[in-house]
């Protein structure tokens, strides 16, 4: 009887947990028995290493062969075991030195003609083999790039088994012909950003967008077709400031499960996730038969998630927002284990009043139903739209577009300045708390640690009225402490509150910022 084992990461969401596999050849009829709780992927790995074994001019074990993956209730899901599994039964042959497995991590799919195939999450999982203590990791060719953006790891990649068994026996490496196949993976977003001085007019919006971008908060944009509210969501990532390291290590490591490359490094602007009005409840927070993984939400972690048709969109895919929106996370369960994955977004959601898009429009003709209408508007629940922070409504401009055209407007870097000192003074304020913007502060600190601001009789109405409930109070008082950031206040008077709660309500305000 011959033993050897070599290590892998499981997966749990953006957790990785090492995964040890063991190889053991003993007497019996010549059979492969994998164990450990493997999906269906993983459960045809012994086939895809029995033939990529046998084309890269080595023998598989031609007797009784089992293949434990410990611990045997974490479930196992994914291709990336080939290559652990390869090394583990060819180090129990002695075709490789075992010692070369001791404190080397191994991922990887394999070809049937032994060529090394990329796989999703090899950040996630180059960081939890970091954090448990491993010195060296063994990864796909074209993903090594990913892999060195964790510090502290000797990296190595290979493009077939050949190269990987030579690399551990300390033989020459042979060559091999570039793998040819076709990149179905998506491209990481673009660091390119789109300027705010491209939108014409709107001045009140681009305020609204600068208050929601200093604060971290949620907003809804509603107005007919043709007025800018696409193209000025679309600006709002270049009004943030870039990603921490911490940030952006965990942003990239939910991009790499979702199957983005990342070789141009890690991902250090907020994302921005923009799904069409035909995405299903399982793209937008994430899902899978067995192993669910990240969906827009998650992508849009750190950035903005852009929801443009908003009331198009299935009822229970918005309702789906509910907990993300507050939490921060989504937790995904299935019955054999729960997946996490973080999802603090800044929700724009965009809609038109009416299917025609010209209800409430001066001078123009609404061809719709008051029914219509009106149910066209409920498709928005309420409970979404009281987690909403600032409604905004946008009008068709008043002047000629040509003459409008001309004017200068500010760029999205002098507005982002502007942000970035915003943020400073939350993160002052908000040192030693865990959080950073005043979008993430809960109530209770609100209402008890932070100074309540002057000029609270307004809401104090508005709740007694019923329009606005307890969490909308929040709400408000979150809007106004950006607005006094925004100001250079130490705290926030009643003009804050006024402009917060009017902001909150969507009513057309008379502060606007000043184009230039």
């Amino acid at each position: 009887m011959a033993q050897a084992s070599s290590w892998s990461v499981a997966l749990i969401g953006v957790e990785g947990r090492i995964v040890e596999v063991e190889a053991d050849i003993g007497a019996g009829l010549p059979r492969t028995v994998l164990i450990g709780l493997a999906d269906t992927a993983l459960s045809q790995a012994r086939d895809r290493c029995k033939a990529a074994v046998g084309n890269s001019g080595h023998t598989w074990p031609v007797s009784l062969l089992t293949i434990n993956l410990s611990p045997a209730t974490l479930p196992k899901t994914g291709s990336h075991y080939d290559l652990a599994i390869v090394c583990a039964v060819l180090a129990a042959a002695e075709v490789i030195p075992r010692f070369e497995l001791r404190r080397t991590v191994l991922l990887g799919e394999l070809g049937l003609d032994g060529r090394v195939r990329p796989v999703r999450g090899i950040l996630p999982a180059v960081l939890a083999a970091a954090t448990a203590g491993f010195t060296r990791v063994i990864v796909p060719l074209g993903q090594s790039a990913e892999a060195q953006l964790v510090e502290g790891l000797d990296v190595l990649s290979v493009a077939s088994l050949g190269q990987l068994v030579a690399l551990l026996r300390g033989d020459p490496m042979p060559d091999v012909e570039p793998l040819e196949v076709v990149d179905e993976s998506p491209s990481a977003p673009s660091s390119r950003q789109l300027d705010l001085a491209d939108v014409v007019g709107q001045l009140e919006a681009k305020w609204a967008v600068e208050v929601a971008a200093a604060g971290r908060h949620h907003l809804t944009f509603s107005g007919p077709p043709g007025v800018g509210k696409t193209m000025i969501a679309e600006r709002v990532p270049g009004l943030l400031p870039d990603l921490s390291l911490p940030e952006a290590l965990e942003v990239s490591a939910v991009h790499s499960l979702a199957g983005y490359q990342l070789a141009d490094g890690l991902l250090n602007r907020p994302p921005y996730s923009d799904p069409h009005h035909s995405a299903s409840v399982a793209s937008i927070v994430g899902g899978g038969a067995r192993m669910a993984k990240p969906g827009a939400i998650s992508c849009a972690h750190r950035g903005v998630l852009f929801l443009d048709e908003a009331p198009e969109f299935p009822a229970r895919v918005i309702d789906a927002l509910r907990t993300p929106l507050e939490s921060g996370s989504i937790t995904l369960g299935r019955s054999e284990v729960q997946a996490r994955y973080p999802a603090r977004f800044q929700l724009i959601m965009a809609s038109n009043p009416c299917p025609c898009g010209q209800a409430a429009t001066p001078g123009a003709h609404c061809s719709c139903p008051p029914l219509a209408v009106r149910r066209y508007g409920e498709r928005i629940s309420g409970p979404i739209r009281d987690r909403i922070d600032i409604s905004c409504i946008f009008l068709p401009m008043r002047k000629a577009y040509l003459k409008a055209a001309m004017q200068r407007t500010e760029s999205s870097a002098t507005v982002a300045a502007r942000v970035a000192e915003a943020r400073a003074r939350q993160e002052h304020r908000l040192r030693g708390t865990g959080w950073q913007t005043n979008g993430e502060v809960p109530g209770p600190y609100l209402r008890r640690t932070l100074p309540l601001p002057d000029g609270l009789q307004v809401v104090d109405t508005a709740v007694d009225r019923g329009t606005l409930s307890p969490r909308g109070v929040d709400k408000v008082l979150r809007v106004a402490w950006t607005l006094a950031d925004l100001a250079g206040r130490l705290r926030p008077g009643p003009d804050e509150v006024a402009v917060a709660l009017a902001m909150r309500r969507g009513e057309q305000l008379d502060r606007v910022v000043e184009a230039g």
